[in-house]
């Protein structure tokens, strides 16, 4: 594998799923390259495969065709211990829902990831990135004592606190009010330039998709233009 590989590389990637009408296609041979430090949007009508292309690169669903490489890893070849390793190291993911553990506070929820890990620094690591984000008087706090907003921070700092080379965010305003949202991209972005890390995001919103130095369009499982 030559060096000259671009940080994301798919190839020709197919995703079909069964259901109970029969195989649905979702993905339709994306190829697609990636600069490491690059911010790209993907956007595209709701049922497009977002999402669906954000959980492969992931690692979190296999495709069904195709190859997957990032940092020069092909992800396709990996089993689910070696893909849970990879996204371990490497990736980090704000979703819409916040995936917070409701049993944990903010600063547990954030030191999650380094104690798989096995960290020992894992608090003050975490304890670190709740303060960049703003929340360091929210450290005991738990989910259900927190704002949307707040709660993005919190699964913003947990992204971040593992050192990755890849952001994954899949639609990471769709549960916040503007002025929120706009707040916590802020934050976002802020992190992702300064650490020189590359952003891969979903959004519905034009103006976020925007601010990414690239915007991609997914209709129908297909890549456009």
């Amino acid at each position: 594998m030559g060096t000259t590989q671009s940080f994301i590389h798919l190839n020709d990637i197919h995703l079909s799923l069964e259901s109970e009408a029969g195989v649905v296609d979702i993905l339709k041979g994306i190829s697609l390259n990636v600069e490491e430090g690059e911010t790209v949007s993907i956007i595209g009508p709701s049922g497009a495969g977002k999402t669906s292309l954000m959980m492969l690169l992931g690692g979190l669903e296999s495709s069904t065709k195709g190859e997957i490489h990032i940092a020069e890893e092909n992800l396709s070849q990996m089993d689910e211990d070696a893909l849970t390793q990879f996204r371990q190291s490497n990736i980090g993911i704000v979703f819409q829902n916040f995936h917070l553990i409701p049993t944990m506070s903010a600063l547990e929820n954030v030191a999650v990831p380094l104690e798989f890990m096995g960290d020992k620094d894992a608090f003050a690591k975490a304890e670190k990135a709740l303060d960049i984000v703003g929340l360091k008087d929210r450290l005991q706090h738990y989910p259900s004592q927190l704002s949307g907003g707040e709660q993005q921070r919190v699964a913003v700092a947990r992204a971040f606190v593992t050192e990755p080379r890849l952001i994954l965010a899949d639609e990471p305003t769709g549960n916040l009010d503007g002025e929120t949202g706009q707040m916590v991209m802020d934050i976002l972005f802020d992190l992702t330039r300064n650490k020189k890390l590359t952003l891969l995001m979903v959004t519905h919103d034009n103006g976020l998709a925007g601010r990414c130095d690239r915007t991609i369009n997914i209709v129908d499982g297909v890549l456009q233009g």
